[in-house]
């Protein structure tokens, strides 16, 4: 199992923008086969920062999804990002 998780910081007054950028990629990565979780959302405390949480059942999955990552308009929008994949060994209830 594999979680990627963090933050992106976008340029001020871009994250509702950012955000619809998003939706077809959230829409194709919980389509994909791997894919277990994706979401990219609204942080509620700093209006510039956008929250990324997916779930993958493997590294083979994660990264035949990622292909060339985000396309130029994405990429021009974030000033920032602290984004890490964390390999998973076990899980259960919380």
């Amino acid at each position: 199992m594999l979680i990627v998780s963090g933050w992106i910081k976008v340029a001020p007054g871009t994250r509702d923008g950012y955000l619809k950028t998003c939706v077809e990629v959230v829409e194709k990565a919980r389509a994909f086969p791997g894919c277990v979780d994706f979401a990219v959302s609204a942080d509620l405390l700093d209006p510039d920062r956008v929250n990324v949480y997916e779930q993958w059942q493997s590294e083979v999955d994660l990264d035949a999804f990622r292909g060339s990552g985000p396309d130029d308009d994405q990429t021009d929008m974030i000033t920032s990002a602290e984004v890490a994949r964390h390999h998973i060994s076990s899980t259960g209830p919380a």
